[in-house]
């Protein structure tokens, strides 16, 4: 089953995976909105693929509500924005803490209530494997993820017949690391793929195959998949 004809709103369609899965999306032939918090982001972007975008905050209820009542009914939607903010345990500020989980888990709550998903359609969230294998300093990041994976699979129930997925990608070389120094960008990415069984990093775009699979599969519902490279397994 392809998306040709379908109605996609991707909630983080500026960058990244989100923009990896619009751009499949519309390739397959569905009609595709975009959203972001930038509006700089976002028209560019719409422009080039011929698609809608509506800027939204997914910390702001009013926004993420305007949203979905510009959109009206849809078929899938995809959340991937966050606005993570991370550090030490003892240290992190707790406005970063809070901050984290506004964007990454509340925001997804504010996104399953308002989106009017008709029936056989999905909610494909995307968390990140740091909730099943911790690092130092990212404990917020791994809270969220592990919270929003138990979302995913409550809401499977609540929001019946709309089916509810997670994706959970491991390291994957996106925009979001750009804020890194290049050198050393290059060299944990180097180090990541040399200790992976497929002996690289992921991509976006091996996120949105994903994610697009759990859109066209009527039989996917409460499920969680990890796509790290083997990173569990190693």
């Amino acid at each position: 089953m392809t998306l040709a004809g379908k109605k996609i709103v991707v909630i983080g369609g500026s960058s990244g995976i989100g923009l990896a899965t619009a751009e499949l999306a519309k390739a397959q032939g569905a009609e595709v909105i975009i959203a972001s918090r930038s509006a700089a982001k976002l028209d560019p972007v719409a422009e080039r693929l011929k698609v809608t975008a509506v800027p939204t905050d997914v910390t702001n209820d009013d926004s993420v509500a305007a949203l979905f009542r510009h959109v009206g009914p849809v078929d899938h939607v995809v959340l991937t924005a966050a606005q993570l903010r991370t550090g030490p345990f003892k240290t992190v500020a707790m406005e970063d803490a809070r901050a984290t989980m506004e964007g990454k888990f509340w925001g997804a709550w504010r996104v399953a209530r308002e989106a009017e998903i008709r029936p056989g359609g999905s909610l494909t969230l995307v968390t990140g494997f740091l909730s099943v294998r911790p690092r130092p300093n990212s404990a917020i990041i791994g809270a969220a993820n592990g919270a929003l994976e138990s979302l995913a699979r409550a809401l499977a129930l609540d929001l019946a017949p709309v089916r509810v997925n997670a994706v959970s990608p491991g390291v994957i070389d996106t925009p979001i690391r750009a804020a890194m120094p290049e050198a050393a960008r290059k060299e944990m990415l180097a180090k990541t793929a040399a200790a992976l069984p497929v002996g690289r990093v992921g991509m976006a775009e091996d996120i949105a195959q994903q994610i697009a699979s759990f859109m066209s599969n009527g039989f996917a519902t409460g499920s969680i998949v990890y796509i790290d490279g083997g990173a569990l397994v190693n």
